[in-house]
């Protein structure tokens, strides 16, 4: 959507033809329309809520899975993985942050607007769509599986000679927050979840490590690759997998443009400056969190450890059992943060496309069918070992990894052989082969999974 151009100081040709192009041409419907939608309906978010949102983007379902990451990896080949894709991220990141302005004028509002200015209108849409909706959509359902999980360890725990209930049962009850979560209808209004949802991310990775930490290295571990694997063959998949799973603890790129397009911006004072400012500290938050999670974890239960470390934590009962709410109250926030970008695109295209009107009963309708959908699809491939490794090699290594790094290239172009062309084709690389080698492993998992598991059991 179009800055207002007020107050640019006009001294020349040039800044008179730079107003020119930034009026306002949009009609009254297309501007009741963007007023309405999930993305651009407000834009009047601080530079902390930035930090709200980007936590609970990353810090999710991930951060459980590191020590699983790390027990496919091995100590040398995963420490490596885990700071080296830190710093990588970082720094895709803050090239998203940064073209999001990068025309005088217009705002990038959403990752595939940025990939039409990129690579055209049709090609971006086919680049970007289905990347990102595999990876916003992949994350809820996860987090059905992780919030079902976690339900479901609460009530083992507290209620030991209780009726077990079947894990379906559990994803259901979650699921059963986000019919009436959803209809909140932008990134403002859920605020208050995300900051909910960031302390708590905060709180049980701390109780994860401690936890591990306390219980110490347990008897008969071991840290060698493969430990679970009969072959070759084995051994290398499983790496494959570790790698996806890795892939999927940083996938906030996904919204970050949705995120910073809530922030006002004018040409004295553009959003990146609240933007940067909140990814800095949710990235700090990130190293805080992921790092000794990652490590005590991996040290304590070496190659047993289960691919959701809260699970392979036993006592003491009461602080197992407040981590699992908290990682309840957080992935309910890393839902809705994920789903807002899915429900701007539903919207977009039904009232823009398809000449819907918009309505409370339209949003109704959707978003209950899209909390529908996640919700049976947890039910039937509840695989959260696979899941992660699959979703984390097939989309997140694109969008986080390397594709910002090409869009960068195409826009600024920087010198052949300079610092930044080098940077940027290192991490193009390196993300396409994480794209090509982390789905493998991870639906290799996946078969072997399902073949001990009974849909709806």
């Amino acid at each position: 959507m179009p800055m207002v151009a007020e107050g640019w100081g006009m001294k020349g040709s040039r800044e008179v033809s730079v107003l020119a192009d930034v009026v306002d041409t949009r009609t009254e419907r297309e501007k009741q329309i963007d007023e309405w939608l999930p993305i651009t309906s407000s834009r009047n978010a601080k530079w902390w809520y930035s930090a709200f949102h980007n936590v609970t983007a990353m810090v999710g379902a991930g951060v459980l899975g590191l020590p699983y990451a790390l027990a496919h990896l091995g100590w040398g080949a995963g420490l490596f993985v885990l700071f080296g894709s830190w710093i990588v991220t970082v720094y895709t990141l803050w090239q998203m942050v940064e073209m999001h302005e990068c025309i005088p004028g217009k705002r990038f509002d959403r990752y595939h607007e940025l990939g039409q200015h990129a690579f055209g209108k049709k090609l971006g849409l086919l680049i970007i769509v289905p990347q990102q909706l595999i990876v916003e959509v992949g994350c809820d359902i996860v987090y059905m599986v992780t919030g079902g999980q976690s339900l479901k360890k609460v009530h083992d725990l507290l209620c030991e000679d209780c009726t077990d209930l079947r894990l379906t049962y559990w994803i259901m009850i979650f699921a059963s927050v986000h019919f009436l979560l959803s209809h909140l209808p932008n990134f403002n209004s859920i605020t208050s979840i995300s900051l909910a949802a960031a302390v708590m991310s905060i709180s049980y990775s701390t109780i994860a490590w401690v936890a591990a930490v306390n219980k110490g290295v347990q008897p008969g571990v071991d840290y060698s690759i493969g430990y679970n694997e009969t072959t070759t063959t084995g051994t290398i998949l499983s790496f494959f997998n570790g790698l996806g799973a890795m892939a999927f603890a940083y996938a906030g790129h996904n919204v970050v443009l949705e995120i910073q397009a809530t922030i006002p911006s004018t040409p004295e004072k553009p959003s990146k400056g609240p933007m940067w400012k909140g990814v800095m500290v949710a990235y700090a938050v990130v190293a805080f969190c992921y790092f000794p999670v990652a490590i005590a974890g991996y040290w304590a239960y070496g190659n047993r450890v289960s691919d959701n470390v809260l699970i392979s934590l036993e006592k003491p009962v009461w602080l197992i059992v407040s981590a699992n709410i908290f990682v309840v109250v957080h992935v309910i926030g890393s839902y809705q943060v994920y789903a807002m970008p899915v429900f701007d695109m539903i919207e977009t295209l039904l009232v823009k496309k398809l000449n819907f009107t918009p309505s409370f009963m339209l949003r109704f309708i959707t978003r209950n069918i899209y909390v529908a959908f996640t919700m049976i699809v947890g039910i039937c491939v509840p695989f959260f070992g696979g899941l992660l490794g699959f979703f984390g090699g097939f989309a997140f290594a694109p969008t986080t990894y390397f594709l910002p790094c090409v869009i960068w290239l195409i826009i600024h172009k920087p010198k052949r052989w300079s610092l930044s062309w080098i940077i940027n084709w290192i991490c193009i690389i390196l993300g396409v082969a994480l794209m090509v080698v982390s789905p493998i492993g991870g639906l290799r998992q996946i078969i072997l999974d399902a073949k001990h598991y009974k849909s709806f059991s």
